[in-house]
Parts: C-alpha cells; sequence; structure tokens
C-alpha cells in the first residue's frame, strides 16, 4: 500500500500547534505567563533556526503535563483545539489528503510536537496513523519524561523504520510533505518527497535537489 506521509505544523495546518499550546497555557494563566511565553519563543526560535536541543526543549514542554490531572488536561485540550487549532485548518490540505485517501494511499502524519497535544488533531484530519513524541504515563499521569526516542530530525526516520518493520510497510512509492528544513532526513529517503511552503533553507535544498514545492495556504 502507498504511504501519503505528512508533517503536521505549518504543513496540514497554517501554525505550530506545540508552540500555539504553549501560548494557550500561558494565556489562560495555567503557567506563569510571563516565563513560559519567553522560553516559549526561544525553542520555537531554535526550532526554526535548526538548532533545537530537543532534550531540553521537552523537559519544558511536558512539565505542565506532569502538573495536573488528566482531567483538567483533556478540558484545556478541547478547548485549545476548538479555539486555536481549527482556525489554522486548510481547506487545501484537507483536500490534498482527500486525494490521497481517494487513490487508496495509507495516511500517515508523523510530528515531533507530543502525542497529547496532536492526537485530537489527527483525528480531526483522518488519518490511519499517526507517530508523535510519546509523553511517559504511570498510573494514569504524565511524568514529564519521554517514552522512546522524540520524532524529531533523524528520530522521525528511526520511529519511521521501526513501525514500517512492524506493519511490513514499505516505502515504495511513498510520499512526503514536510515545510521544515528539519525534515531533510525522512525527506530523503521517499519516493516523492514534497515541499510544503517551506523555509528558505528548506526551498533551497528542494530547488537544488529537483523535489516539486507547493503551497496549501
Amino acid at each position: 500500500m502507498t504511504l501519503a506521509i505528512f508533517d503536521l505544523d505549518n504543513t496540514l495546518i497554517a501554525g505550530d500547534s506545540d508552540h500555539a499550546w504553549g501560548q494557550f497555557l500561558a494565556d489562560k494563566g495555567i503557567v506563569d505567563a510571563e516565563v513560559y511565553r519567553k522560553a516559549n519563543d526561544q525553542f520555537y526560535q531554535d526550532y526554526l533556526d535548526g538548532k533545537l536541543d530537543m532534550t531540553r526543549y521537552l523537559e519544558f514542554s511536558l512539565a505542565p503535563l506532569a502538573k495536573h490531572p488528566m482531567s483538567d488536561l483533556l478540558k484545556w485540550r478541547e478547548q485549545f483545539v476548538n479555539e486555536r487549532i481549527k482556525p489554522l485548518m486548510l481547506n487545501k490540505a484537507d483536500a490534498l489528503v482527500r486525494s490521497h485517501r481517494d487513490q487508496g494511499h495509507y495516511i500517515l502524519i508523523i510530528t515531533a510536537t507530543n502525542r497529547f497535544v496532536t492526537e485530537p488533531i489527527a483525528e480531526h484530519v483522518g488519518v490511519d496513523h499517526l507517530i508523535a513524541t510519546d509523553p511517559e504515563m504511570v498510573n494514569g499521569r504524565y511524568t514529564g519524561a519521554i517514552a522512546g526516542i522524540p520524532s524529531f530530525k533523524e528520530g522521525k526516520v528511526t520511529r519511521l523504520e521501526s513501525w514500517l518493520k512492524e506493519q511490513r510497510h514499505s516505502l515504495d512509492g511513498s510520499y512526503f510533505y514536510s515545510d521544515s528544513h528539519n525534515d531533510i532526513p525522512l525527506l530523503e529517503i521517499v519516493d516523492i518527497p514534497v515541499a510544503v511552503d517551506p523555509d528558505e533553507k528548506l526551498e533551497n535544498y528542494a530547488k537544488k535537489n529537483n523535489w516539486k514545492v507547493i503551497s496549501l495556504r
């Protein structure tokens, strides 16, 4: 079965869900707004610049999950998706996913953003499977740590290859859509890499390698 693989943030949606979740927590007073917003913005800039320390970022971004009961987290997440994510949904992205679905392709999202934030977004998009960074959970509560390998940069390749082996899928005829130069390692191993509203580094790399460049905005 042909795989149609999508990055999520700034690809299928017109924004970054991880950064938006941090802004939401700050705006609602769930975290120290001034301190958290400053750190959240700096981590996001580091990501854009290709120098994000993923370990430090995950310690920061997963900490609020460990401080609150699941009932509160789920309530806040539903509000977050309705208020912050749904306005970022893109009609052209929905149409692209639908076109792959109509061709009988298997739809997969792979994202560095954690599963707690991205799971309801993936459900809304309507995908067959989600690979995301997995927060560790013990006795029904998040610990603030991660479980396994973060699906970031080369980690996306590692996580995808592990999943392919488990599911007995292959990358024959596969597509991968992404906006970010951080995803070049994965873009390089699929048959059909597509740069979507790419950042400058990815756009230059895509043009150099004759990859397709599209816009969903």
